[in-house]
């Protein structure tokens, strides 16, 4: 079977470490997975007012989101934290009342930050919001990666054996996670 994947990048950089992580991801995927990548800088802050006539932007995420066998959430931390961008393509997601995109959706949560700590907080706070909305969460292995020069090449190749094999590892058992809800 094949599984299309929406991909949410938390970093609206162009040159964003974890873009660049969730590039290195799509690589190690098998190729009955296929990953279509969310658009979040040009959607407007989530307003109750304009749930039932949405904007365009907010509609097709929620398009990709429905259409999508499972998301991945790779996230920077801002302030100890999920970043804007994120919460507010959860919320759009969720609305209007009773069409919730995330409920039993399958997702994955990995982030990459310069910090040893990672996005450990972002993370967590992401899995108690999307848990909220009914979006069940791979919890293990948790990736919490500390992004180094080099670690990830200009053509999004992990250069270090050790965390390819990790990632590789992680990889194989989300795609498993997503396997488990579609059918």
């Amino acid at each position: 079977m094949k599984y299309d994947i929406a991909v949410l990048v938390g970093s609206l950089r162009k040159g964003s470490i974890n873009l660049q992580l969730a590039r290195a991801l799509e690589k190690l995927m098998p190729d009955n997975v296929t990953f279509k990548y969310a658009s979040l800088a040009d959607i407007p802050l989530f307003n109750q007012d304009d749930e039932n006539n949405m904007p365009a932007s907010a509609a097709a995420l929620k398009a990709l989101i429905a259409g999508a066998h499972g998301a991945l959430f790779v996230t920077p931390e801002h302030n100890r934290s999920v970043p804007a961008a994120l919460k507010n393509a959860i919320d759009w997601g969720t609305r209007p009342w009773g069409q919730n995109n995330w409920n039993n959706k399958p997702v994955g949560i990995v982030g990459a930050s310069p910090s040893a700590a990672g996005t450990a907080l972002a993370q967590q706070h992401l899995r108690n919001i999307l848990a909220a909305e009914g979006a069940p969460a791979l919890t293990t292995p948790e990736v919490f990666l500390q992004m180094k020069e080099g670690l990830i090449d200009a053509q999004f190749n992990i250069t270090n054996a050790d965390t390819k094999a990790f990632l590789q590892g992680w990889v194989d058992r989300y795609v498993a996670w997503v396997a488990k809800f579609a059918t």
